[in-house]
């Protein structure tokens, strides 16, 4: 009997050792399942980090070509800022010249009228650009707008309006390039 009583038991010791092996197999089998899982969530982390840095040196490399594009667009607005208004007075100057070319056999009226032409041609020129002439005879002086170079006794006008423009004033869009040289009719 001694014998089959072990049997039992040694069967018995057995399983348990088989059921530790399977728990330990299971265990091992969990471990290296979460490993596997780690490793591949590190590498599709990895992954999306290289798509991230290659997106990061893209978005730089095309900010230096914007920066580098706008300098250079700025560059040129500076450096032809003037080219139509430049275009535009060659034909004032053209005028001048033809003007002064029959200045030899030409007339008074004619000369008058040549000189008359060419101040029409720079006015719409200046018009153009948005140049605008200030001429404020009669206008109640603006420190502003006008220069005062005298004051004098004036019946034409009121005390304190400008009585004479010694130079015109101008401004481009709105804003003063020269106040107009004034004398203001005293009090």
């Amino acid at each position: 009997m001694n014998g089959q009583a072990e049997r039992p038991e040694q069967e018995s010791d057995d399983q348990s050792a088989t059921e530790e092996v399977s728990a330990a197999e299971s265990e091992e089998i969990e471990a290296r399942d979460e490993t596997d899982e780690v490793v591949s969530e590190l590498e599709e982390a990895q992954a999306k980090a290289g798509e991230n840095w290659d997106r990061y040196l893209r978005t730089a490399a095309e900010l230096e070509n914007v920066r580098k594009r706008a300098t250079r667009d700025v560059e040129n607005a500076h450096r032809f800022a003037l080219e139509r208004f430049s275009r535009e007075l060659l034909a004032v100057r053209d005028s001048l010249e033809m003007g002064l070319a029959a200045a030899d056999n030409a007339s008074v009226e004619s000369l008058l009228e040549g000189s008359e032409a060419t101040l029409k041609i720079l006015g719409v020129t200046m018009q153009q650009f948005g140049i605008e002439e200030h001429d404020p005879v009669g206008e109640p002086f603006d420190p502003e707008f006008h220069e005062a170079i005298s004051m004098q006794p004036s019946d034409d006008v009121e005390p304190g309006s400008v009585a004479t423009v010694v130079q015109k004033g101008y401004s481009l869009n709105g804003r003063l390039l020269r106040p107009a040289m004034v004398i203001v009719a005293a009090e």
